[in-house]
């Protein structure tokens, strides 16, 4: 193996695991992407070529579905991830300006993170939260009924919370 960080080399081993332990499995693609997204944070350029190789498909086809799929992220995301239902019924109760309105709060799009790391804005198709929408997910945490007002309180009980938690450890 070439000399690389012990992260990466960790990574890559992480990989290798995920799509041997898949690769035989119908429809293996998706599986595989999904785990290696929750166990990485996202899609590292380096899993693709490992993973065309596998299940014999092209880099083409594999990076292809990667960028289908709004769920699959190819740069880790920051260490919070906000998702913004973007669905009809979530459209026609506000979700527009909450979109325009999170944007503008965060200093980022959708895909991108906020200057400091602290948080990935992403948009998601339905969180099967119609009666009650507009709806965000913050990160494994559902939320409805959001306006801007209680967006801004969900951003500032997690920049709270990072503080916290940054503060407990410098006095570890």
């Amino acid at each position: 193996m070439p000399d690389i960080a012990p992260n990466a080399q960790a990574s890559a081993a992480a990989i290798d695991a995920i799509v041997a332990a898949r690769q035989d499995m119908p429809g293996a693609l998706l599986p595989i992407l999904h785990e290696i997204q929750d166990t990485q944070g996202h899609i590292p350029d380096a899993a693709v070529p490992v993973i065309a190789r596998a299940l014999n498909l092209s880099r083409a086809e594999v990076h292809g579905v990667i960028t289908f799929y709004h769920h699959f992220r190819q740069q880790p995301a920051g260490r919070h991830v906000i998702q913004v239902c973007r669905a009809e019924a979530c459209q026609a109760v506000g979700a527009e300006a909450l979109a325009d309105h999170a944007k503008r709060a965060l200093g980022c799009g959708f895909h991108e993170t906020t200057a400091d790391g602290a948080v990935t804005l992403e948009p998601v198709y339905c969180l099967g939260q119609c009666a009650c929408g507009p709806a965000v997910m913050v990160g494994e945490r559902l939320h409805g009924y959001v306006d801007a007002k209680r967006f801004d309180a969900l951003v500032r009980s997690l920049r709270e919370a990072q503080a916290a938690n940054e503060t407990a450890e410098a006095q570890a």
